[in-house]
């Protein structure tokens, strides 16, 4: 499915100018809160932060370290982080405080908070659906950890203030004893407890807390993929603790192999895009300890080894095996898996060539609001195929959806749809606004065309691409449509570019 309706869209690789650099592709923001004005201080989280910034730069990431900072601080540091993330490849925050539930959902309490109910809770403190919007428009990878679970510093005599009406549409109070709510995040997203759901994570007797020291240790660990590290690190910890803290992750990464230290001597470099031939870079232990993981079920563990028997160029390649992979995590509801199961289907790879089944499956996974098989069947519908009849109107609702999930060719595609005039509700506002969100995402091609080609669109869409860069202060000049050196230069910025 890479056939594009514009000709020419994805073509060549991105040539950058001399002297380009790009802006970090990793960055981190690391807070620690131990000095509460109001409530009784922690004893090592400032040095479990500091550790952590530490270790963090020493692999590579930009970080950004806060200590002891209060309530607009943290909203200030969080808005700032946002706008940053949106152009790395992974953005990671880590918070070390006092974290709460309340009432089903998860706070981190700034310095100078003073609470005394649950509503003085809401009010002053960030809560974790605000450190995942921090790091939720990242390219490739979003972590938070929360190093938060410790206890209750409210215990039992936090108040509820609400009106019967409200408290009638709530369904759990704050724990009292400690520990934080189970975490959903989106896809693509991992979020980390010190301990899990309901569980109060222990501040320990050394200079840092069991987990900070844990993931200290794992995370600077090269060739060590990252669902291994933090399996890793629940052990230790567990280890550690005498089985009285177990850590817990939430969500799911992409099925792209990662290493937070880099890959190691005989491990794919970073930068392969091909699943199948970065996972056949694993080392054997570590295949091992997926089929472990794969046994209780992670989804993510069954696709990393169906890619591996994916690889043609492997010894270990087994097609109809990595279906069976493929269908295991399908069945367990892994989108990505349903969609890379009907790619197989419909190529008849590993399996009996199967229109039907190939089309059904990319269909779950686009229930689900899996972009790649939302952008798939966007074309299927476009041109026909799996048994679809042709039906271009029907397409561009696909790709529309595909686009504001943020696909980046579909933001591509989109935006040239209604520059050709092909959406009649939309106008240049609308075909600027997915050309810049497309920049933001990581588009290199979307890049080389603005830079090599920009007279492809329109000149409306041209003067409100340059408006849309100007409200984002990447761009000072006249709204002209002309897409000189600082047009270009708010282009290669808006992107991520900087020089």
């Amino acid at each position: 499915m890479s056939l594009l309706i514009k000709p020419l869209i994805f073509t060549a690789c991105l040539l950058v100018a001399t002297g380009a650099q790009a802006a970090s592709d990793r960055i981190a923001l690391v807070i620690g809160v131990a000095d509460y004005q109001y409530l009784p201080p922690l004893e090592n989280t400032r040095n479990d932060a500091v550790a952590m910034a530490d270790t963090l730069e020493g692999i590579g990431f930009d970080v950004s370290l806060a200590l002891d900072p209060g309530t607009s601080d943290m909203v200030q540091l969080l808005e700032d982080f946002t706008f940053r993330s949106e152009v790395a490849d992974l953005a990671l925050v880590y918070f070390a405080g006092h974290g709460i539930e309340v009432q089903g959902e998860n706070f981190l309490i700034p310095a100078d908070a003073q609470v005394a109910s649950n509503r003085d809770v809401q009010r002053q403190s960030l809560s974790l659906k605000q450190l995942l919007g921090a790091v939720d428009r990242a390219r490739k990878m979003r972590i938070v950890i929360l190093d938060s679970c410790r206890d209750n510093p409210l215990g039992d005599s936090i108040a509820l203030e609400q009106s019967s009406s409200e408290a009638a549409e709530t369904n759990a109070a704050t724990r009292g004893g400690g520990g934080m709510a189970a975490a959903d995040p989106d896809r693509g997203t991992l979020v980390a407890f010190a301990a899990k759901d309901g569980q109060v994570a222990l501040d320990g007797s050394g200079s840092n807390s069991p987990y900070a020291t844990a993931l200290i240790e794992k995370m600077v660990q090269p060739g060590l993929e990252i669902s291994l590290m933090f399996r890793q690190v629940r052990d230790r910890v567990m280890e550690n603790t005498a089985n009285l803290q177990e850590p817990h992750t939430y969500g799911s990464l992409t099925g792209v192999p990662f290493y937070l230290a880099g890959p190691g001597k005989n491990d794919a470099p970073v930068t392969v895009a091909d699943a199948s031939e970065a996972w056949a870079a694993l080392k054997p232990d570590q295949e091992e300890q997926l089929l472990a993981l794969a046994d209780l079920g992670d989804t993510r563990s069954m696709l990393g080894l169906a890619y591996i028997r994916l690889n043609p160029n492997e010894g270990r390649f087994d097609p109809a095996a990595a279906v069976g992979f493929l269908q295991r995590a399908s069945d367990a509801g892994s989108p990505e898996a349903q969609f890379e199961l009907a790619k197989l289907y419909e190529r008849g790879t590993g399996v009996a060539t199967d229109p039907a089944k190939a089309l059904e499956l990319y269909q779950a996974a686009a229930a689900q609001d899996f972009a790649d098989a939302i952008n798939d069947l966007g074309f299927l519908h476009y041109q026909g195929g799996l048994g679809l009849p042709a039906n271009p109107k029907k397409a561009l609702t696909f790709f529309e959806r595909a686009a504001d999930l943020r696909h980046p060719q579909a933001q591509f595609n989109f935006a040239a749809l209604i520059d050709d005039g092909l959406i009649p509700s939309k106008g240049p506002e609308d075909s600027a606004h997915y050309l810049y969100a497309a920049l933001r995402s990581g588009s290199s091609d979307v890049l080389n065309l603005l830079s090599e080609r920009p007279n492809m669109f329109t000149p409306q869409t041209r003067r409100s691409l340059q408006l849309k860069l100007k409200e984002n202060n990447f761009y000072a000049g006249a709204i002209d449509g002309n897409f000189g050196p600082g047009t270009q230069r708010g282009i290669r910025q808006a992107y991520g570019l900087e020089g």
